[in-house]
């Protein structure tokens, strides 16, 4: 019998301006192995770690490197050096190559400023989920927020199929309604280059030529009394929050480090976190990550009318607030698994902190 091997492997990603790259290696020590990886922007000094505390035998190493390679290439990293997402993996077959516009997130007084700014529009932000929509000639095709193909609700395939053109809808799938606010190509053309402005007037007449019953247009507000007029309404309604889009912006695939020109403000406080072990009393403990790793931010209750989620299952929490001692969150209410954010986003700067007594 052969003496087992080292191996090696080299992932890469490209989306936007993001290039990155990614190695793990199972490593000899004495007669036992070690997991290290890397990763990094190419060209770029590599930040190293290790998956091993200390050395391990090789079966168990090799579980663990391959647990890595699977969690890397389901994220949309691939071995060809083009970063093609999903490229030679199991969900290259799904790839479409579209990828949605992602936004970073406001607070209240960077809200109140863009209220007033006539360069941007105000919309509803949807508690759905983020879809694009795609027609070309009779195939009709749902696609997630990682460019992935997914199935859709009848309703909305539906009313996609009486669009009399070929188009990439960008939007939000509520329940068994599409809320469309972005239009990326009309019959072969590509419109992402085009100011939002342009995409939003070719967006109306789209769908203001079909009678299309659940593909509805989200409304729009331009100036400073209509935007306070809907965030007033928004707010007692209690819906989840608004989104600001400049008007003469392209249409940026991914998510800016910092701004950007589509900008979100949340009224509630939601957040996505990893499922880290069952409990009884149908409850799950959930986590985030940070710089020091993965940190525990308490337990939520399972209602009835959900399946208890797996074990490093992605799920959506709404939250009043996080103490900012422990991080855990305060009357967390459990809102269903989220298949299309990936563990890495599930990040512990993303909570809201209860407010000090001095402030």
């Amino acid at each position: 019998m052969n003496p087992p091997k080292a191996e090696s492997v080299t992932l890469y990603y490209r989306e936007g301006s993001s290039d990155k790259v990614y190695t793990c290696s199972i490593e000899p020590s004495d007669e036992l192995f070690v997991v290290t990886f890397a990763y990094g922007r190419r060209g770029f000094t590599l930040s190293t770690g290790t998956k091993t505390s200390s050395p391990v035998d090789f079966e168990t190493a090799k579980r663990i490197f391959d647990k890595l390679v699977r969690e890397k290439t389901g994220k949309g990293y691939t071995p060809g050096e083009n970063g093609t997402r999903y490229e030679q993996t199991d969900q290259e077959q799904r790839v479409t190559g579209i990828q949605c516009q992602l936004l970073n997130a406001i607070d209240e007084g960077e809200m109140e400023k863009l209220i007033n700014e006539g360069d941007w529009c105000m919309q509803e932000k949807y508690d759905g989920r983020r879809v694009l929509v795609m027609r070309v000639g009779p195939v009709l095709t749902g696609v997630n927020r990682k460019g992935l193909t997914i199935g859709l609700p009848e309703t909305i395939m539906k009313s996609a199929g009486m669009i009399e053109a070929d188009f990439v809808l960008d939007g939000e799938a509520v329940g068994d309604t599409f809320f469309a606010f972005d239009l990326l190509a009309l019959n072969g053309a590509d419109l992402k280059q085009e100011p939002y402005r342009a995409r939003l007037v070719a967006l109306m007449n789209l769908l203001a030529g079909n009678n299309v019953r659940h593909i509805q247009m989200v409304q729009s507000t331009f100036d400073a009394i209509g935007k306070t007029i809907l965030l007033r309404e928004l707010r007692q309604a209690r819906k989840e929050g608004v989104v600001f889009k400049r008007l003469d912006a392209s249409y940026t695939p991914g998510r800016p480090n910092c701004g950007g020109r589509q900008l979100k403000h949340k009224f509630c406080a939601t957040c996505s976190a990893v499922v880290a072990n069952r409990n009884k009393q149908r409850s799950v403990e959930l986590r985030l990550l940070d710089q020091d790793g993965w940190q525990v931010v308490g337990n939520v209750t399972i209602p009835p009318n959900h399946q208890v989620p797996s074990v490093g299952a992605v799920v959506e929490i709404r939250y009043l607030y996080a103490f900012p001692e422990s991080h855990c969150l305060y009357q967390p209410v459990y809102l269903g698994e989220r298949t299309d954010i990936d563990r890495s986003e599930c990040l512990l700067a993303q909570l809201k902190y209860k407010p000090s007594e001095e402030e």
